[in-house]
């Protein structure tokens, strides 16, 4: 299913898929927090087709990308996590110093309190 995504809910489901790692190591919450996604979890459904595809259900677009992420994560975590460190700009301090310029580049064009301000303001959907 194509969708349309206005910039405001795109940003907010890119701040839940960058959020997204952290929140699913074993350092990166209580138990509070483990709760609230087993709960979200629960909201999702991936069935994979016989040549592995997931296709992915949610009561939402956050439980489907909640969804999506996982099945990611499943196939190629080192992937989702390596994607995750250059939209930190912090490259090159797992590559070396040649990344130093990647890094400033995506620090001055990734504006994290714009894109906090635009999650608070998201509807509650």
């Amino acid at each position: 299913m194509l969708l349309y995504l206005s910039e405001r809910r795109l940003k907010k489901l890119l701040l839940i898929s960058f959020l997204l790692p952290i929140a699913c190591s074993p350092s990166g919450g209580n138990d509070a927090d483990m709760k609230k996604y087993e709960e979200q979890a629960s909201q999702v459904t991936i069935i994979r087709d016989k040549w592995g595809v997931p296709h992915v259900y949610g009561k939402t677009d956050a439980d489907a990308v909640f969804g999506l992420m996982y099945a990611q994560c499943e196939e190629s975590f080192e992937r989702v996590e390596r994607n995750y460190i250059e939209k930190l700009g912090r490259q090159a301090e797992v590559d070396g110093e040649t990344y130093l310029y990647n890094d400033l580049l995506v620090r001055l064009l990734y504006d994290t309190s714009a894109a906090i301000t635009d999650y608070k303001n998201s509807p509650a959907w």
